[in-house]
């Protein structure tokens, strides 16, 4: 089959596209035709060579976390699907399984090929839903999951006004239009960007500066910013606010340099929160969407990664594979 690979560690510029053998499923597994995928920062975070020591990676190395496609071979054991069910959803390289969850976790064998290998029994492979085609399905688990575990932990309240820090991203995206339903948006964006937020749901757009940054604000989400550097944020808070960030390293309250903030740091591993069954009945109600900036093919996999990577992007990134 043909995959995207990377053949060491190294930037994303170094990985390559080629033909390596399709994995085939053992008990409990089932392989997927992937029909498109999407780019997540754990694509290059890995392959950097930043955790080697404890998460270390065998190559060639398939990236890849979010997709959409069609069953076509089951393990032994596997009751909740069959061949030809559409199937989507997020899995991790089976080298950092420990962030696939606890209970069940979700490991895969990478999305960014033509098939690949997923564990059956997880909270975040589900069935497609038909009003959701392969790459709108393909662009949403990890958002969709992330927007809404975010929106149960922390809401917006009827009537506040809240400031969310990188909202063009691809949880930004996705969560803005639940952010607004309640209530007034103030996003971060550039100016190329500015009117695809407001149509998002922002009242207002502001630049990146943290000297824009609106003072007293019922609430923020962080969505960007590394979590040891939001004192600039919490400072827009009024007092009692809420900060509600979704990035590493997790922010410590000392790190504020206020004491009256309400700290939410949103992690869900095991679908506790609501999994991929959830992500697909609120998308196919039409609740939940992730809106794609670009589209690429398999053979371009490589570039929509450096894109991810090097360029400022708009939504989500989605590979369409096209499988032999």
């Amino acid at each position: 089959m043909k995959a995207v690979v990377a053949n060491d560690y190294g930037p994303p510029e170094t990985y390559t596209v080629a033909e390596i053998p399709a994995p085939r499923p053992g008990p409990g597994q089932i392989q997927v035709r992937i029909a498109a995928a999407s780019v997540n920062p754990a694509d290059t975070v890995l392959l950097a060579g930043a955790f080697r020591e404890d998460f270390p990676l065998e190559f060639p190395h398939v990236p890849g976390n979010d997709f959409a496609g069609t069953v076509t071979e089951t393990g032994p054991g596997v009751d909740g699907f069959r061949v030809g069910d559409e199937v989507f959803g997020h899995a991790v390289p089976r080298a950092i399984r420990v962030l696939g969850g606890v209970e069940r976790p979700s490991v895969g064998t990478g999305a960014l090929a033509q098939y690949a290998v997923f564990e059956a029994d997880t909270p975040f492979i589900a069935h497609r839903p038909p009003e959701l085609d392969a790459e709108a399905a393909a662009a949403l688990p990890t958002v969709g999951l992330t927007a809404r575990a975010t929106i149960a932990t922390a809401p917006a309240k009827p009537g506040e006004t809240v400031l969310v820090v990188g909202a063009t991203g691809g949880v930004g995206t996705a969560l803005l239009p639940l952010l607004a339903a309640e209530a007034t948006v103030i996003a971060t964006a550039t100016t190329e960007d500015a009117d695809l937020v407001r149509g998002l749901g922002a009242s207002e757009v502001i630049g990146y500066d943290p000297a824009e940054y609106p003072a007293g604000v019922d609430a923020v989400y962080n969505l960007v910013l590394p979590g040891d550097r939001l004192e600039g944020v919490a400072a827009t808070l009024r007092p009692g606010g809420r900060l509600v960030t979704i990035t590493y390293p997790v922010t410590q309250p000392e790190q504020l340099g206020r004491d009256d903030v309400d700290l939410h740091f949103v992690l869900d591993m095991d679908g506790r929160l609501g999994g991929m069954a959830e992500v697909a009945a609120d998308a196919a109600k039409g609740l939940l969407a992730a809106p794609i900036g670009r589209r690429y093919t398999l053979d371009q996999g490589p570039q929509a990664i450096i894109d991810f990577q090097r360029r400022h992007t708009f939504g989500k990134l989605v590979v369409r594979v096209a499988a032999d």
